[in-house]
């Protein structure tokens, strides 16, 4: 039963290593952390030992939006025919996070070692563990943590067990993550724009002026400063953006440079000539892959975008929506066609 169950736990952490479309950019949060922990481990039979509880608590820094690295130490015990036995060691591990947010998976690898005691035999070995997990932020200042690992444990023929030095367990761990000082915040700069009024003498006709050149004259325009590129309705008031070009990686919702400094000119306008209407940004696909697959991947490329708008301080109320090869707007049978269908659309919502 036990190597079931750990066939199931090296199976998750296989998937986990594929390729996987990243998610949305994140805040660059690199602080560093304490990570007590409580620990049940269900031992392998070569043990013949009954299952046990322990605890320890792991170092940590959270290097990048994926990765943090952690020196953990911890303390097991259970009983047995042989028994009792203590368990005492500590791995430096890497965790790998497939996505930042509220609730965030991961998958781990870590390596250490162990000193084991059963009953009055001891010895050092070496120890390797594999696993996935998942934290739950509850604020900037606490983070509850869990994870399942298969452990390997070679005694290097200390003999603690007689027949063999070979143990393999699995332990389940909860605990919470403390992170030192504040999370890093991100403030936009808005840009104010200055317009410099001409001096004349006669009165200026607004109906021959248009300041923000979206095709609306500056008597009926309501919103100035309309965003370059933008479609707007009879008020001058945005509706819809298109984002066209290479936004994101291949096969991937990690935005480009080049998504990111066209996203940082929106932002600004954003917040420098500011709509209150709710915004709605799609993600859409070609036709190249499968219908669900698309699906997917738009839904996260859009994803991607409303958490970059966030980041970068637009107060609009944002939504992503996923709308896969469901709404060409070119032919799919050629390769022009076929960029043209693969962008991003912002829909301003009527209130």
């Amino acid at each position: 039963m036990l190597k079931q169950k750990q066939w199931v736990i090296v199976s998750l952490v296989g998937a986990g290593c594929l390729p996987l479309a990243q998610a949305a950019d994140r805040l660059d949060d690199n602080r560093w952390y304490v990570a007590p922990f409580a620990s049940f481990v269900n031992t392998g039979g070569d043990r013949r030992a009954a299952d046990g509880w322990g605890g320890g608590v792991g170092v940590g820094k959270m290097i990048d939006e994926h990765f943090n690295a952690e020196l953990r130490g911890f303390y097991q015990g259970f009983g047995g025919d042989n028994g009792p036995w203590d368990l005492a060691g500590g791995t430096a591990d890497l965790q790998y996070y497939f996505f930042r947010d509220t609730f965030s998976p991961y998958a781990v690898v870590g390596v250490g070692g162990m000193n084991t005691c059963a009953s009055a035999n001891c010895g050092v070995g070496l120890i390797g563990e594999a696993g996935v997990g998942a934290s739950y932020e509850v604020n900037d200042h606490l983070l509850i943590r869990s994870d399942v690992r298969y452990r390997y444990n070679n005694n290097l023929n200390a003999h603690v067990q007689a027949g063999t030095d070979e143990f393999h367990d699995m332990t389940v761990n909860l605990g919470v993550v403390i992170p030192f000082g504040d999370k890093p915040k991100y403030v936009a700069k808005s840009e104010t724009r200055m317009e410099t009024a001409p001096v004349v003498a006669a009165k200026v006709d607004c109906s021959k002026l248009d300041a923000d050149a979206d095709g609306v004259n500056d008597c009926l325009d309501k919103c100035p400063g309309t965003i370059k590129g933008a479609m707007v309705d009879a008020k001058g008031c945005a509706v819809r953006l298109i984002l066209r070009g290479q936004h994101f990686e291949y096969d991937s919702a990690e935005l480009s440079l080049n998504a990111k400094e066209l996203l940082d000119a929106v932002a600004r306008d954003l917040i420098a000539f500011p709509q209150k209407n709710e915004i709605e940004v799609q993600g859409h696909a070609s036709s190249e892959g499968t219908d669900s697959y698309n699906m997917r991947l738009s839904q996260r490329r859009a994803h991607s975008v409303v958490e970059y708008l966030k980041m970068k301080g637009v107060s609009n109320k944002l939504s992503a929506k996923g709308y896969g090869e469901t709404q060409p707007i070119a032919d799919n049978a050629t390769e022009a066609g076929k960029s043209e269908n693969r962008r991003v659309e912002l829909i301003w919502i009527e209130e």
